[in-house]
């Protein structure tokens, strides 16, 4: 992970270490999120929230693969024979 050096006026400093603190951040982490959220890339909960959406939709689907392979294979065996 790269390293990045910036100037911010001291009033925004102290602002942004108090709010980093009250939610129990880094600095780094703090102004990552931040940089992340004006750049409109998801932020790590939203990723997580899609990843689990998405295993909660898998998780109802049947996904026998013998049945789907037995499935397919007798309709080309069905289409053979009428040919």
């Amino acid at each position: 992970m790269a390293k990045v050096l910036i100037s911010l006026p001291d009033e925004l400093l102290e602002r942004l270490d108090g709010e980093a603190e009250r939610r129990a951040e880094t600095r780094s982490g703090f102004i990552r999120e931040a940089v992340s959220r004006e750049l409109g890339w998801p932020d790590e909960r939203t990723i997580e929230a899609a990843l689990e959406r998405g295993r909660g939709a898998l998780a109802t689907l049947s996904l026998d693969s013998a049945a789907a392979i037995r499935t397919t294979r007798d309709e080309l065996d069905e289409r053979d024979r009428r040919r």
